[in-house]
């Protein structure tokens, strides 16, 4: 079978996309994972409930606009929480003797980091390391043409790196959709864009 890694839209729809990731789960789909926002304030006890049960997660900061009474409005304060929740992944995966990336590709490992941020990529690999996770026990994920040198970087000290790539005929429609839900989100695309 395949790997299916349901995403995460803004927080009206967490509930109900959480509800149809653990009702797959029950139903005994061990090949699907789902995708938590660090921003949110409800994420580690999201986390917590998936970890029990083995789940892969892919951890990103979120890119939506939230408003307080939901999310962490200062960007020092969804780092901090980002970096929380990855160590929480982290020790999850380890407890759970978190299987490798599969030979074929197409089988995350337990943790997977989305984010071009290298500082959090750094605390990421640092406490990963004092646990003893092994490298391809846990990947980076990035988004296609942003950051090209840090995925080099990554494949090259072994890590599973994934690039998210949108297709399809409906790419364009999405691509615009996140740059304008965010202003951010533009400025962070010309900024990462041109890089090497």
């Amino acid at each position: 079978g395949n790997f299916v890694r349901i995403d995460m839209e803004d927080s009206s729809l967490t509930a109900s996309t959480l509800a149809l990731y653990h009702a797959a789960r029950e139903q005994g789909f061990d090949n699907v994972g789902v995708v938590l926002q660090a921003y949110l304030y409800r994420t580690g006890a999201d986390l917590e409930r998936i970890l029990s049960g083995h789940g892969r997660v892919r951890l990103c900061k979120g890119a939506y606009k939230e408003p307080a009474s939901v999310a962490f409005p200062r960007k020092a304060d969804v780092n901090e929480n980002f970096d929380r929740l990855a160590r929480s992944l982290i020790q999850g995966a380890l407890e759970a003797s978190s299987p490798a990336l599969s030979k074929d590709g197409r089988f995350p490992p337990i943790p997977a980091l989305a984010t071009h941020d290298p500082a959090r990529i750094r605390a990421a690999r640092q406490f990963a390391e004092e646990v003893g996770l092994p490298q391809n026990a846990m990947e980076f994920q990035m988004l296609y043409g942003i950051r090209r040198d840090l995925q080099d970087q990554l494949a090259a000290s072994g890590y599973p790196v994934r690039v998210y790539v949108p297709y399809g005929t409906h790419w364009y429609p999405y691509f615009m959709r996140r740059l304008g839900e965010r202003p951010e989100n533009i400025w962070f695309f010309i900024a990462h864009f041109f890089r090497p």
